[in-house]
């Protein structure tokens, strides 16, 4: 049994699209059984970023994930003047304690060959390049706007598609400045002139993403950094309606408060409409910083866990997914109970969770709460017998790609009938069960879900080939490299015939 820890392997593994192979196909075989621990969480490495810098002191993040997404995050904090040392192939982050000015940018050395000049023309935004990184984007926009200073974020033209205008409309209530998506349909670029926040409650939608609530709600404690006094106040943060992926917004409490800020969460006595309401406080410091700089642990993150555990119900193995309990703040470990539904069995354990896979049956279960690993279960429901209803995953469209309806086409390729709904999708296998599948070659949208999770049909039908693997760089750059070590041979790599 394989014991596998993220980025051991020495099979290609695609990093850019300009080098990586244009297919790459998972070869069939028996049942994977092993032991892996996925990289760190982006989830939690994008969330302490932000904190850490706008912390007062030097905070270290061990474990971190070094993906595109961290990347394009620590490059963006780098060009507002954020001092960051990245080592250890990326598991270890020092963020030191110089944050931003109001348009002014330190200019103290950034100890990293990678690090950015960061200097802009007088009374011009800074240019901040996010390619599509949704967490970045939504992250900066909301503590850029509260820190104050002028800014322009950016990235690649499906960026510039998908909507973050309920997001602006709720800092528009409090910004003492501008701020303003510039594509049609509220999509970025975002511009931003701010002098800070002024106090007021804040209310946001929860019905599209809860990336637009955990923003605001990291930004709360954060305020110019020559403000006199400094902020200090309360501000409560409402949602109004339905707040879908609940688990991250809780996942972001526990952040926030082991940065020092202190979170109280609000049930009763909301106006109409409201669902929760959340009343943030900056941590208490000497010099106005909103946080305060801790060395910070980060988990493995829970949707990479997901393939594994799925390769597991998909082949009839048994693999084990190591620094992952119930107890973390990823709410996506609850995938494995989904699975256990399904039919797998489940064991839970001092090093991790186990996943043993059964014979498969079908259901209906709400994912609103761990809507990334949809893409994993559709790609378990193929091998399921009847069908599987997915619901209350309606944002999914919104992500990267189109979740429901380009997952839908993909899985169709395959031999399914696969139906589209408001909130989700049902995938129904053919009628002989996984002898009606067949292989295909499978777009992803540059999405790297996508990537990861269609290529595991490969492990039970032959010629299932994944275009553009590099895709998997936005959050798992290792993630070939290591599925080719858990089950135990190669994948194989070609380009298209032209």
């Amino acid at each position: 049994m394989p014991d596998i820890h993220s980025s051991s392997s020495n099979a290609p593994a695609p990093t850019s699209a300009a080098t990586a192979p244009t297919m790459v196909e998972v070869i069939p075989g028996g049942p994977v059984s092993g032991v892996i621990q996925p990289p760190g969480s982006k989830s939690l490495t994008n969330r302490a970023l932000i904190c850490a810098a706008f912390a007062a002191g030097t905070s270290q993040l061990r474990g971190a994930l070094r993906s595109e997404d961290t990347e394009v995050m620590i490059d963006a904090l780098r060009t507002i003047g954020v001092n960051i040392d990245v080592t250890e192939g990326g598991r270890t982050i020092t963020v030191h304690n110089d944050t931003v000015h109001n348009d002014t940018v330190h200019n103290d050395t950034v100890h990293n060959d990678t690090a950015k000049t960061a200097s802009k023309p007088d009374n011009e935004p800074y240019p901040l390049f996010i390619a599509n990184s949704g967490t970045t984007i939504r992250f900066l926009t909301a503590a850029l706007s509260a820190a104050g200073g002028q800014f322009r974020l950016h990235g690649v033209p499906r960026m510039h598609e998908r909507p973050i205008g309920d997001l602006i409309d709720a800092i528009s209530t409090v910004i003492q400045g501008s701020i303003t998506a510039e594509s049609p349909q509220g999509c970025p670029p975002v511009s931003i002139d701010s002098a800070g926040w002024r106090e007021g409650e804040i209310e946001v939608g929860g019905a599209v993403s809860s990336q637009y609530l955990s923003g605001l709600m990291m930004a709360a404690p954060i305020g110019p950094r020559d403000a006199n006094p400094p902020r200090s106040q309360t501000t409560r943060i409402a949602v109004q309606g339905e707040l879908v992926s609940r688990p991250y917004v809780e996942m972001t409490c526990r952040v926030l408060e082991s940065f020092g800020a202190t979170v109280k969460t609000i049930t009763s006595g909301l106006a109409a409409g409201q669902s929760v309401a959340f009343d943030i406080s900056p941590a208490t410091t000497t010099d106005g910083y909103g946080y305060r700089g801790i060395d910070y642990a980060i988990e493995p993150d829970a949707s990479a866990a997901s393939y594994f555990w799925a390769a597991a119900a998909i082949s009839g193995g048994s693999v084990t997914v190591t620094g992952l309990t119930h107890a973390a703040m990823q709410g996506d470990v609850g995938f494995v109970d989904v699975l256990k539904q399904m039919g797998c069995e489940v064991d839970e354990h001092e090093a991790g969770i186990t996943v043993t896979g059964g014979r498969l049956h079908g259901i209906d279960v709400d994912m609103n709460a761990i809507s990334d690993t949809v893409q994993t279960l559709a790609v378990v429901a193929l091998f399921a017998t009847g069908p599987t209803r997915v619901r209350g995953v309606a944002h999914n469209r919104f992500k990267e790609t189109d979740r429901i309806g380009d997952l839908a086409c993909e899985l169709t390729k395959l031999g399914a009938h696969v139906t589209e709904h408001e909130d989700g999708l049902t995938i129904t296998p053919p009628a002989n069960g996984s002898e009606g599948l067949h292989g295909a070659v499978l777009q992803t949208y540059h999405d790297h879900r996508m990537a990861m999770s269609l290529s595991l049909a490969g492990l039970r039908i032959a010629g299932v080939k994944i275009m553009d693997p590099s895709c998997t760089g936005k959050t798992y750059p290792e993630y070939f490299a290591d599925l080719e070590q858990l089950i135990g041979r190669a994948h194989h790599w070609s380009t298209l015939s032209t």
